[in-house]
């Protein structure tokens, strides 16, 4: 996609992050800050996540414009395991964007952090995020029960994952502004 870049997420980012999380229609998979102030200091905490390779959170760019975000958390226990998340403005839904931006996440993800094994989970019923992770060639892989904690009920993922057989050092990421 010609016009979609992802970069580090900043905390000048948090106003935008807030507006788009905030759409009624926006399904959080994880609990949304409430305030511009905690979206900021939220957003404070990912460069020293990145550093201990916790966690590493990107912004989607479309052109100049902030549409979303996209990250992968890195397995703590096995770290050539990432779990990919992303979440894209409501106005920019249908066209390709969070496809695009997990393919380019997924070359950070293998050629510059070595994950090996990539998965995204999607709530139940939200066919969008599984449509997603079909079209970046996931495999779906089952369900977990009770994984994901979301208005104050548990609910059950689908979990979708890719092998990759690439080396860490075979060659850099083609389009991360930094």
């Amino acid at each position: 996609m010609k016009h979609l870049t992802i970069r580090y997420q900043r905390a000048t980012d948090a106003r935008r992050f807030l507006e788009i999380r905030s759409h009624p229609d926006f399904i959080p998979f994880a609990p949304k800050p409430k305030t511009l102030k905690r979206e900021r200091a939220w957003l404070r905490q990912t460069a020293d996540k990145r550093r201990k390779n916790l966690q590493h959170s990107f912004t989607i760019l479309w052109k100049t414009k902030v549409v979303g975000g996209v990250g992968l958390k890195v397995d703590q226990h096995r770290k050539y395991i990432g779990e990919i998340g992303y979440f894209v403005d409501r106005d920019h839904w249908g066209k390709g964007i969070a496809t695009a931006a997990v393919r380019l996440l997924e070359e950070v993800a293998v050629h510059k952090l070595g994950i090996k094994r990539l998965e995204i989970l999607t709530l139940q019923g939200n066919e969008a995020s599984k449509r997603v992770a079909l079209k970046c060639g996931y495999f779906r892989e089952g369900i977990q029960r009770g994984k994901q904690l979301h208005n104050g009920r548990y609910h059950d993922v689908t979990v979708f994952a890719k092998v990759r057989r690439t080396s860490p050092s075979s060659s850099p990421p083609r389009s991360l502004n930094q």
